[in-house]
Formats: C-alpha cells, structure tokens, sequence
C-alpha cells in the first residue's frame, strides 16, 4: 500500500516538476557531482577531514516534499531546495553528495548512529532537538499553517473539534506539542510521509493537516483543491542536523551559510524552488540571528518544547 501511494505521488508531482521548470535539462540538480577538490585543507582529525577522505557526504532529505526534496518522478533524481543546498556543501568539501531518505520520526536517529552525516530535512530547530544533536544556524523561516480540501467549512484550527481527525507527520513538532496546543480536541493522524497526508485530505478520511506552510504550499501546487486557511500557527526555523559534538563541521556549515548568504547562492536557490511555487520574498535567515538566538527568541521554541 505504500508503495502504491509513493507511486501516486510521483504522477501528482509532475505538476510541481512542470512548475518549477526544472523536469529535465540542464537546470536539473545533479546530486551525483561533487567539486573537483576541496576548497581549503581541514585538519586530518577533523569531521571534514574525515568526510573528505571517504570522497563522500552522506546527506539525509525528504523524498516526498517539493519543494524541499522528492523525487524526480521523470529522472528518478531527488531534488529540492534541501538538495541544492546539501550540494552546495559536497562542493565546498570537494566530494559527492549522496542523498537518502529521512522521514520526521528517524532524522534524529540517522544523525546519532551514523547512519547520515547531515540532515537537510525540513527540520525546525527547537530546545529538546538540540539536547540530542547539533545545528546549524538557521537556513530557511517557516510558518506553521493549517490546510483543508475543496468544500471543508474548517477556518482554522478552532473549528477542529471532537469528531475531527487531523494529520501531520509522525516525529514531528506538530504532532508532539503544536497541535495539542491549537486544536486540543481533534484526533491526530500521525503518518510517516506528508504524501500521506495528502492522500488522506483528498479522499476525506481527514479534516485538515497542520504543518510548514511552505510544505502545504507545495501540495496545493500538486492540487489546487487544497487551500491554507487561518493564520500562522508558529514561527519555524530550519536547521541542517549535525551529530552531537562535532562542532567543526558546525562552524564549517555555518560558514557555508554565511558565504551563501553573503554572493546570494542561497537567494538564486530560494527563487528557483521557493519563489516560483509561492510568489513571495524571502525572509533571509541570516536577518534573523544565530542559532543561539533561534533557541531563545523565536516563538516555536515556546510552543514546541511545551
């Protein structure tokens, strides 16, 4: 069965392909080339060191979230904006990226038994999170929002009450702490791919969902019948996952950022998979502080730690 919804997937992701512009051709991401050689020589006991000799970084990514990551339904590549920028940072290591699947509930897991060497999967930085692993600074804002399908007189989240089902992702902050909060009464869906989700919106076994906007921005662009209503639930900043400790791929990632911040790599990034799906200006993460700062100010962190 899953594999029959994988495959559903896929054909409703044409849409977003033919969207983005990126189906086949030249502005497609190839995930199978890494730079030539590194670009500066890391300390032989270093995590990039490490990474560096192996000609290889292990990368964990959504596979079912345009514009984030999935699958390439005519190449069978995985793409994204997760993807470019996990690209990015093979390049700068000089080695190939090699992505794998890392659903909400095994992100943390992948990190701590090596499985990954980082996660670029539409992971909000929070408290709890970080007591497990580490993070970068913070590289895309989202909002939490919540979604319906054509006909549903649901407004927001406090029109789901008892009888209600809502789904969202299993691991997830939505499912922990956001929803309970927002929708106390509405039974939770947990499910382990946001494809699910969607299946679930479009035959009607569910009210709404509640996740990332730019998530549900992305399935209304497979489907139309979707629509976000209501208004911002949180305020959610990504971070790239790193395992526990090591701190020079840390700084090491954090200066990627800054660079790409800085030449306006990651604005050409946001513009080709982000922009062109929901029409709006970025919200440049380096505007918003650091990952120090994301832990004590940003609104999530109230509501996602409880």
């Amino acid at each position: 069965m899953r594999g029959f919804r994988r495959w559903r997937w896929a054909v409703a992701a044409l849409s977003v392909v033919a969207l983005l512009g990126v189906a086949c051709g030249d502005d497609a991401t190839d995930t199978g080339d890494g730079g030539d050689t590194a670009q500066e020589d890391f300390p032989a006991d270093s995590t990039m060191a490490k990474i560096v000799e192996k000609g290889e970084i292990v990368i964990g990514v959504k596979f079912d979230v345009p514009p984030f990551g999935f699958e390439n339904p005519q190449s069978g590549e995985v793409e994204g904006f997760d993807v470019d920028l996990g690209t990015a940072i093979a390049d700068r290591l000089g080695v190939k990226p090699k992505f794998i699947e890392a659903i909400s509930d095994n992100r943390i897991p992948f990190l701590q038994d090596g499985t990954v060497d980082l996660i670029l999967s539409t992971m909000t930085i929070t408290t709890d999170r970080d007591a497990d692993i580490d993070f970068s600074n913070p590289y895309f804002i989202a909002h939490g929002r919540t979604a319906v399908y054509e006909g549903s007189d649901v407004a927001g989240p406090e029109d789901l009450g008892q009888g209600t089902r809502t789904c969202t992702a299993l691991g997830s902050t939505y499912e922990t702490t956001i929803i309970p909060k927002v929708a106390p009464d509405t039974k939770i869906e947990a499910v382990d791919a946001y494809s699910d989700c969607v299946e679930l919106l479009q035959n009607g076994a569910v009210d709404a969902e509640i996740t990332d906007n730019i998530i549900l921005a992305g399935q209304k662009a497979q489907d139309d019948k979707i629509s976000l209503v209501g208004d911002d639930l949180t305020t959610d900043p990504y971070g790239i996952g790193i395992p526990d400790g090591e701190t020079d791929m840390q700084e090491f990632v954090n200066s990627v950022l800054d660079e790409m911040f800085g030449n306006g790599e990651w604005e050409t990034i946001y513009d080709k998979w982000v922009g062109s799906v929901t029409g709006e200006e970025p919200e440049i993460p380096a505007d918003w502080g650091s990952l120090e700062d994301a832990l004590k100010n940003y609104p999530c962190v109230e509501r996602c730690d409880g």
